[in-house]
C-alpha cells in the first residue's frame, strides 16, 4: 500500500478512535473524518466519576488490577489479531507510510495472548503517562529511542528483557508472528501501577448529539469505519473496507468511539526504509467526536498536562 502525501503535517485532523466498553478503542493521527457530526456536547449532571467498585476504564463492576500496555501490529500481514476484544482501552495511531499501530491497554480482563506485538513509538510515550506506571509489552524499539524509554515512567517489557513472556505462533510469517502472554508479563512488573481514574465520565449522553449509523475515518494510507448493531449494542469496526475479526473473540466492536483531533507533525525518527516517523500530540486540549449509542456527539478535550488524566472528557457509559 502506498504512502500518500500529508501536505500540512501540523494540521489538526481527526487522530484517533477510542471505543470504550468491551473494548475501548481510540484512534490518533492524522486522518480525514467522514461522516455526519453532531451538535457541540454540554456537560450534563448525570455524568459522573468512577464509584468505588466500578472500574475506571469501563463503569463495570471490578476491582483494581495492574495495567499492561501492548503495542500491536496493524499491517494487514497481522490479521486477524489476537487477544484486543478484551483490552479496555485501544489506541490506533498513524506511523510510517500513513499505515497505523494499536496501543492496547489491559487491566480489567487478561486475554491467554496478545499480538501480534510490534515496535513501540515516541507518541506512545506521552499517552501511557496518564496511567501512571503501566507495564508495556513490545517488540523493541531503535537505538535512538532507547534513552526515552528508560526515562519513561513504566516497566518496559520487551522480549530481551521478558523472553519468558513471549512466544512466536504460526498463524503470520515473521516479523508479524510474535505475541505476549500478559498474566506472565506482569508477574516480571509486580509494581505496575493500578488503574485509576484517568478522567472517563459515565452516565446519561449529553444534550447536543444526532442520530448516526455510521462514521469513516482515514489516515493517508489506512481507513476504519463504524457501523452501529442495534443487535450487538456495539460500534462494529472495520479496517481498510473488511470487518475487523479477532482470532479468540470474533467480530470487533465498541461501545463507545471518540474521534480525537490531534496534530500530527514529522519526528526526529525514521524507519529502516527512511520513512519519517509521524509523532502525535495528545498533550493539550482540542476536540473530539464521540460516538455512542447510536449517537454522535461534538464533545471537547480537556486540557491534560504529561502528568495529567486521560485526553477525552468521556461522558457515555460502557453497557453491561
Amino acid at each position: 500500500m502506498s504512502a500518500e502525501r500529508v501536505k500540512d503535517p501540523r494540521r489538526a485532523r481527526p487522530a484517533a478512535l477510542l471505543l470504550a466498553a468491551l473494548l475501548a478503542l481510540a484512534l490518533l493521527g492524522g486522518c480525514q473524518d467522514q461522516g455526519q457530526g453532531g451538535g457541540r456536547a454540554r456537560p450534563t449532571e448525570h455524568a459522573r466519576s468512577p464509584v468505588a467498585g466500578q472500574f475506571p476504564f469501563t463503569g463495570l463492576p471490578a476491582k483494581p488490577a495492574p495495567i499492561l500496555a501492548v503495542k500491536i501490529d496493524n499491517a494487514s500481514q497481522a490479521r486477524p489479531q489476537t487477544g484486543i476484544g478484551s483490552a479496555d482501552i485501544v489506541y490506533v495511531e498513524q506511523v510510517e507510510g500513513g499505515l497505523s499501530r494499536m496501543l492496547a491497554v489491559f487491566s480489567s480482563r487478561l486475554p491467554a495472548e496478545v499480538g501480534p506485538v510490534r515496535s513501540a513509538r515516541e507518541s506512545d510515550f506521552d499517552l501511557l503517562r496518564q496511567f501512571g506506571h503501566p507495564a508495556l509489552a513490545y517488540s523493541g524499539v531503535q537505538s535512538r529511542l532507547r534513552s526515552t524509554v528508560e526515562a519513561a515512567p513504566l516497566y518496559p517489557l520487551p522480549p530481551a528483557t521478558a523472553p519468558r513472556a513471549y512466544v512466536r505462533g504460526t498463524e503470520h510469517p515473521a516479523p508479524h508472528n510474535l505475541y505476549v502472554r500478559p498474566e506472565t508479563a506482569l508477574r516480571l512488573a509486580p509494581h505496575a501501577s493500578n488503574a485509576s481514574d484517568i478522567g472517563f465520565r459515565f452516565g446519561a449522553a449529553p444534550p447536543g448529539g444526532e442520530p448516526k449509523k455510521r462514521q469513516s475515518v482515514r489516515y493517508p494510507s489506512a481507513g476504519f469505519t463504524f457501523t452501529w448493531s442495534a443487535a450487538a449494542k456495539r460500534w462494529l469496526v472495520a479496517m481498510d473496507g473488511t470487518p475487523a475479526r479477532t482470532t479468540d473473540g470474533g467480530r470487533l466492536g465498541a461501545a463507545t468511539v471518540v474521534v480525537q483531533h490531534t496534530t500530527v507533525r514529522p519526528s526526529r525518527f525514521h524507519d529502516v526504509l527512511g520513512s519519517v516517523t509521524p509523532f502525535t500530540e495528545t498533550v493539550g486540549s482540542g476536540k473530539a467526536l464521540v460516538l455512542r449509542e447510536r449517537q454522535g456527539v461534538r464533545d471537547p478535550l480537556v486540557p491534560a498536562g504529561r502528568e495529567g488524566r486521560h485526553h477525552v472528557h468521556h461522558h457515555g457509559r460502557r453497557p453491561g
